[in-house]
């Protein structure tokens, strides 16, 4: 395989030494909040976000204050995004069946999809208030019916950003507290004083809350590892060198760790790309964010054919791919590892990010090799039962399963089996035998 890096972000040993760091402050946070509960969240809201209310949880009238700032075309724009996340989010709810099969005379299976009873959705917002992450996951765990949603975001320059609340709350929120980082995953999952712990945490955030996500999983269930964003571009000569930087870098300026990878099979198009992000990084507002993301994170591969661009892909398994190629569709059918795909030049991640419908909280570190991203179905808990409703079935399936417990020497679990086909098939298994 051909595959030249005509640029190469931070070593992955470096990349392993930063995340050490990140867990270990996160543990022992953790441990404070649970040892110290609102005592601890209180002190870690004051030094890093210098915030400290009498109360983090909003009452009615703060989040009504908060919203009437909202100008009414933010409002009506907000509205408009939600209206899609639901309209997608319902589709998928609607695709997910409980059902009750018949798999032998008398013997009843099903399943049943219970909502999660209670979900910490956190919302991103210390550096940009992440309005559209409220839509993600307050408004999908909405459709779920998820009977307790709590939602948490930090303070934005001192103070609840109005548009961010304004969506939690149109999201359908039952609790809403002004709280960021390790803190608020925190005491959502472990509970403290005042907040009672919740069954799930979902949400995007940076390197310390998806750490903080992590250690707490098992203890609450969690989405999925959503880390800080990553972005990957596969084109060919469909598209110019503009398209390709603008793309990368409205990606990178989301923090200091966004990976950014152009793969491509034109050297033309990766020069071209390379100098256009020059370009752009003098006149960008966020140049100084995402030129460090860039600077640590970015890449750019070049390949010779299309297989190797989708092996590198998959490889990779970024959270966002950006398909410009000739083939688009081929790269839907073929691709088995990332996050979302964007197919095509008329489209892009914003979308994805803000408005057209499908959810933003999606896979990184490569964790879009076995899960897809946050959706109604992550809400979702497929519940087993089964009926047995003859004496037939009774004693039949009960003598199959007798001699399969006695095969593997569960003398107690035959048993159980063996007093059905006793009971409802008159038969006469003794103690400690397999039934015939």
């Amino acid at each position: 395989m051909a595959v030249e890096y005509l640029k190469r972000g931070k070593p992955e040993a470096e990349r392993s030494e930063d995340d050490a760091k990140v867990r270990s402050i996160v543990e022992g946070t953790l441990k404070e909040i649970e040892t110290r509960g609102d005592a601890a969240v209180r002190e870690l809201s004051e030094k890093f976000d210098n915030y400290s209310p009498a109360s983090f949880r909003l009452s009615a009238s703060e989040i009504e204050a908060l919203m009437s700032q909202v100008s009414p075309r933010d409002m009506e724009d907000i509205k408009f995004a939600q209206e899609q996340v639901r309209k997608f989010a319902e589709a998928q709810r609607a695709s997910m069946l409980d059902i009750e099969v018949e798999t032998m005379p008398g013997v009843i299976l099903g399943h049943k999809n219970i909502p999660v009873q209670s979900v910490g959705c956190y919302v991103p917002g210390g550096k940009f208030p992440m309005v559209a992450s409220a839509h993600m996951s307050v408004a999908t765990a909405s459709v779920a019916e998820v009977p307790r949603i709590i939602a948490a975001t930090p303070p934005f320059k001192g103070a609840p950003n109005p548009a961010v609340i304004a969506a939690m709350h149109l999201g359908g929120a039952h609790e809403i507290y002004v709280l960021g980082g390790i803190q608020a995953v925190g005491a959502m999952a472990l509970g403290t004083e005042t907040i009672d712990p919740v069954h799930m945490l979902v949400g995007p955030g940076n390197a310390f809350v998806a750490e903080a996500k992590r250690q707490l999983f098992g203890r609450v269930g969690i989405d999925l590892f959503a880390g800080p964003t990553e972005t990957m571009v596969i084109a060919d000569e469909t598209v110019d060198a503009e398209m390709c930087a603008t793309d990368l870098l409205g990606q990178a300026e989301h923090g200091y760790n966004s990976p950014a990878v152009l793969v491509t099979n034109s050297r033309k198009l990766a020069t071209e790309t390379l100098e256009e992000i020059d370009r752009i990084l003098k006149i960008l507002p966020t140049a100084d964010t995402a030129s460090k993301s860039w600077e640590d994170y970015g890449e750019v591969i070049l390949c010779d054919t299309y297989e190797e661009m989708l092996a590198v892909a998959d490889d990779i398994a970024s959270e966002h791919v950006q398909v410009m190629t000739d083939r688009d569709d081929w790269f839907l059918d073929n691709m088995t590892c990332y996050g979302a795909l964007f197919l095509g030049a008329r489209t892009n991640v914003a979308n994805g990010d803000k408005v057209i419908g499908t959810n933003h909280t999606l896979p990184t570190k490569k964790a879009g090799r076995y899960t897809g991203g946050l959706w109604v179905g992550k809400f979702l808990k497929t519940h087993s039962y089964q009926k047995v409703l003859t004496d037939e079935a009774a004693a039949e399936i009960g003598a199959y399963c007798s001699r399969l417990c006695m095969l593997e020497g569960f003398v107690g679990h035959a048993e159980q089996a063996n007093v059905r086909v006793r009971r409802y098939g008159g038969g006469n298994v003794p103690y400690g035998e397999a039934a015939e």
